[in-house]
């Protein structure tokens, strides 16, 4: 399977795996699964860095190299097709992080990982559950 990793994911991942339940845990172990991340999910990363919301060691950006280097998971390159999706997919709100990352799924065909009940309803796109 093919699973796109929510931000909040990403972090816990590298600074919280507790957070992780256990069936997360494995799918995210499984060597069969591919896992992908958005460049939308760095970016959001390091705002929540630059605002104090989440401690980082060192800079935001080397913070984010060292997630992108320690997780193996492959990126989800931003194109045209996903900036068109992303105005077009149906969630109950308009931040625009969450509809890149949604768009993404979409125009990438993957399932996402995620606890947000906002992307999980929206029914756009096939999701794990973590709530």
């Amino acid at each position: 399977m093919k699973y796109l990793l929510d931000t909040h994911v990403i972090l816990w991942s590298a600074i919280e795996p507790e957070r992780l339940g256990n069936h997360v845990v494995r799918v995210l172990e499984n060597k069969e699964n591919e896992l992908w991340f958005s460049p939308i999910s760095i970016w959001e990363i390091q705002v929540l860095a630059e605002k104090g919301r989440i401690q980082v060691k060192g800079t935001p950006e080397d913070f984010v190299r060292k997630i992108i280097e320690y997780l193996p998971l492959k990126e989800a390159t931003l194109n045209s097709e996903i900036a068109i999706e992303s105005r077009k997919v149906k969630l109950p709100h308009q931040d625009p992080a969450d509809r890149f990352l949604a768009a993404t799924a979409i125009i990438y065909g993957l399932t996402m990982i995620t606890a947000d009940k906002r992307l999980i309803d929206s029914g756009q796109f096939p999701v794990v559950d973590m709530s």
